[in-house]
């Protein structure tokens, strides 16, 4: 018998030998030939059916089954693998929209308060609770799929068939030893946990934490494939990521909602209003990330001629398709089923519409994962000591220019700054619309700050961020004191309460979390408050910067696009809790006195002071691994970088403190005056009563005196 490190060598020869050709691709969902009298098992077994049939169709035209010369692990392998992969992909779907159904789309049964003696109308929230038995079927689907597909995909890389005598033995190695078998056994096990926390819970924060999981999963999956070796690695990543959470919850919406058509009732016209609204937001965010992906792949207009950019080509007008019938059907249908009780036939027609361009759509995309790209994935870079340590080239010497220039995307932050400043837009131009005043002021300060944020996370900073400590100092410091104020100032919390509708209503008995509700569960909770708590909040401000700084946290956020992705939000939500808790507007902190805040905001600029300073004296070179060992012919010594850094917190930290403090007084000032302005209005309208009790006091004493 072998020993490990001979099994492992094995494994590692057949997957250098062969890189993987199956890409992940986005969940979609396949024709349904469904009709209203069909029962669930019915529906879901219809989807898949059409969705393998797409895909083993798109599979041959690309020629991605072919028997290979050397080491052809059979057809069950070649063509199990893409019929596998795309039920795994559908049940992982199903799985995303089911649950968020539940957290924000489902009506859900609530009674009348006042009145214990009415019950609501039947099919009113019915489905609610069938929605997360639906999420547990197809999450435990999902973990079995994920499974078989693990192991085909070894046996396609290694070229060995199912039974050979040696497989059992490799494929732990696989799992064990290899980025693509711990991530593709990564989302085995998350899928079980989401089978068996969707199976016991009944809210839509328990329903909240499951997406969760199933996001981290699709993390998982964005990180094989295509993505995974490409030169672009980081880019490809994070779209790639986007891509599949866009589908995902586009079709396993739409699935789930096929589904759960029976039990609906007289919630299907609000479910598919809500629906619509984020399958919109889906539709962008898959259209994006698909561009950035084929851009990577495709490369020039000469790569569209190839049968990879046909594909791409085809997929991207059935997108296009998708979206034209996505709209009519928002103007058309769902206003009719909003209004119209028992108009059945419309939704159907908008699912089963909807479906099979979603079905095209799902073999197009396992042709393209089945198929190798016009531009080859394999990253071709001289093995510089930045290479080795970073997997990047060393940028060029920094210059002014270069910092407005240079820039290193993350497609998940970029599309969350544009989100952010289209959303804002909408609700300050639905206040505007409906005759209600919201500052310009608010408005610019919050695309400002949203912009800053994308050049912070995008830009300069984010390049230079990577290789020296000064620059990531800087990076740092503008999410967590600079962006925060732009934020607060525009107070995104009270807008998004003004322009967002109410959607708890008792009558309806319509006890779903949207967007405002979820935002109020957000603020009012115990965590919401306690993180919002002025000493915490100023506790958690300075506290996280040793806790990053001089733990493995820093090293960990230079090595992972995650880690970066997590302090970029951590550090700008932290900052926005301090400052409004300060100065801001938005719900949430019981704010203490104008002196106690001025008192704390001076205890933060003494300990970023601190800060600086131990940087600035300091020998010791942290994440010395990384930045000590870059072989950078340009620039300061690392450790002299280091102290610069020190510097910059300092300095740019001491800043937005200023101003800070200044804000504080101004609105210290303005509270004055504003309580001063109301005692005048009381003293003309009651007359100076206290002025009034203290005279008459001073002639008693008076009195007393004479006697």
């Amino acid at each position: 018998m072998r020993t490990r490190a001979a099994r492992t060598s094995a494994v590692r020869d057949r997957v250098t030998a062969r890189p993987p050709d199956a890409d992940q691709v986005p969940a979609t969902a396949p024709t349904s030939p469904d009709h209203r009298g069909a029962t669930p098992s019915v529906r879901v077994g219809a989807l898949a059916a059409a969705a393998v049939a797409a895909a083993l169709t798109g599979v041959w035209f690309s020629g991605a089954a072919l028997p290979t010369v050397l080491r052809d692990p059979g057809a069950l392998v070649r063509w199990g693998l893409p019929a596998t992969k795309t039920l795994s992909e559908l049940a992982g779907a199903l799985t995303l929209g089911a649950l968020v159904l539940a957290v924000g789309i489902l009506p859900r049964r609530q009674a009348d308060p006042t009145d214990r003696d009415t019950t609501p109308p039947a099919g009113l929230g019915d489905a609610y609770p069938r929605a997360l038995l639906v999420a547990g079927v197809a999450a435990a689907t999902w973990t079995v799929l994920s499974l078989a597909t693990l192991v085909l995909t070894y046996a396609n890389i290694a070229g060995l068939p199912l039974d050979a005598p040696t497989f059992g033995q490799e494929i732990g190695d696989y799992v064990s030893s290899f980025d693509l078998g711990r991530a593709q056994l990564g989302v085995v096990v998350v899928a079980a946990v989401v089978a068996a926390l969707a199976l016991v819970v009944g809210t839509p924060t328990g329903a909240a934490w499951a997406t969760v999981l199933v996001v981290v999963a699709l993390w998982q999956q964005a990180q094989t494939g295509h993505a995974a070796g490409t030169a672009s690695h980081d880019v490809a990543t994070s779209a790639m990521f986007l891509h599949l959470v866009g589908a995902a919850v586009w079709v396993g919406a739409l699935g789930a909602l096929a589904v759960l058509a029976r039990r609906l009732g007289r919630d299907v016209g609000p479910a598919a209003a809500r629906y619509s609204v984020v399958a919109g937001w889906c539709l962008a965010a898959v259209g994006a990330s698909g561009l950035v992906n084929a851009v990577i792949r495709v490369g020039g207009f000469d790569g569209l001629a190839t049968r990879y950019g046909v594909l791409v080509l085809v997929k991207a007008l059935l997108l296009v398709v998708l979206g034209a019938l996505g709209l009519a059907h928002r103007r058309a249908a769902i206003p009719r089923l909003t209004v119209a009780d028992g108009a059945g036939w419309l939704f159907w027609r908008l699912v089963l519409v909807e479906l099979a361009v979603m079905g095209a759509v799902s073999g197009v995309a396992v042709a393209l994962a089945s198929s190798a790209p016009p531009v080859p994935q394999t990253a071709v870079i001289t093995r510089t000591p930045a290479v080795i340590v970073t997997g990047h080239p060393l940028p060029p010497e920094p210059t002014t220019m270069r910092w407005l220039t240079q820039w290193r995307w993350d497609v998940v932050l970029s599309a969350l700054a544009v989100a952010g400043i289209v959303v804002y837009v909408r609700w300050a131009w639905r206040l505007h619309r409906r005759g209600d005043a919201w500052p310009v002021s608010r408005t610019i300060s919050w695309v400002v700050g949203m912009l800053l944020f994308f050049w912070t996370t995008n830009g300069g900073p984010a390049v230079y961020g990577h290789v020296l400590f000064s620059a990531h100092m800087l990076e740092h410091m503008v999410l967590a004191t600079v962006i925060p104020i732009f934020l607060a100032l525009a107070a995104p919390v009270t807008l998004a309460l003004r322009a967002l509708p109410v959607r708890h209503t008792v009558v309806r008995g319509d006890a779903s979390r949207g967007p405002r509700e979820w935002i109020l569960v957000l603020v009012h909770s115990r965590w919401g408050r306690f993180f919002a708590h002025p000493l915490v909040a100023a506790a958690n401000f300075a506290g996280s910067m040793i806790a990053f700084y001089y733990t493995g946290i820093f090293e960990w956020t230079l090595r992972s696009p995650v880690g970066h992705l997590a302090m970029a939000v951590h550090f700008s939500l932290v900052g926005y809790l301090f400052v409004n808790a300060l100065i801001g507007v938005d719900p949430g902190p019981t704010r203490p006195a104008y002196p106690q805040r001025l008192l704390l905001l001076f205890a933060t600029m003494a300990f970023h002071a601190f800060f600086g300073v131990t940087l600035m004296s300091g020998d010791a070179l942290l994440a010395a691994d990384w930045f000590g060992l870059l072989g950078r012919p340009w620039g300061a010594t690392a450790l002299a970088d280091q102290q610069t850094g020190g510097g910059i917190a300092w300095g740019i930290g001491e800043l937005p403190t200023l101003a800070l403090a200044v804000a504080v007084a101004v609105s210290w000032s303005r509270s004055d005056d504003r309580t001063a302005r109301r005692r005048d209005r009381r003293v003309d309208r009651e007359g100076d009563v206290e002025l009034d009790e203290y005279n008459a006091m001073l002639a008693r004493m008076a009195r007393h005196d004479d006697e």
